[in-house]
């Protein structure tokens, strides 16, 4: 999953960091539908603070694999990353839909900080509520 940098990176791994985004936009401008690729690439344009190539990456990876409750859950972090916020809201509402389950994930991620305050947020955590509930009673 996509992560914000929680501290600043040193210049050594902010180098390393750009060097292995190169290698990524290669691969990626060779084979545009390389999905690991550009799983990784969002990542990185994301530990880097560079949160709209991420979310364009994102929404690269939303057309590629609408199904698929990880990118959608990404997708949001990168909405909320750009202040989104109600985007954000509906992109986790899609992913629990589609059956992301890391609810302890999705209540401490610091890329959902801001959405957690967000008025709109109480529903996605009634939704994790009840969707704990079930899954207890199964």
């Amino acid at each position: 999953m996509a992560k914000s940098p929680d501290r600043p990176l040193s210049r050594r791994d902010a180098r390393n960091l750009d060097i292995e985004i190169g290698f990524l936009e290669g691969l990626v401008r060779r084979d545009p539908q390389f999905i690991d690729a550009l799983e990784l690439l969002g990542d990185d344009y994301t530990s880097r603070g560079r949160f709209q190539e991420g979310l364009r990456i994102d929404w690269r990876l939303k057309e590629l694999r609408p199904g698929d409750p990880d990118i959608r859950y990404n997708l949001a972090c990168s909405l909320a990353l750009t202040r989104r916020y109600r985007e954000a809201i509906a992109e986790l509402e899609a992913a629990l839909d589609l059956g992301f389950a890391d609810w302890r994930h999705l209540a401490r991620d610091p890329d959902l900080a801001a959405v957690r305050r967000h008025p709109d947020y109480v529903r996605i955590r009634e939704r994790v509520r009840r969707l704990r509930a079930e899954a207890d009673r199964e």
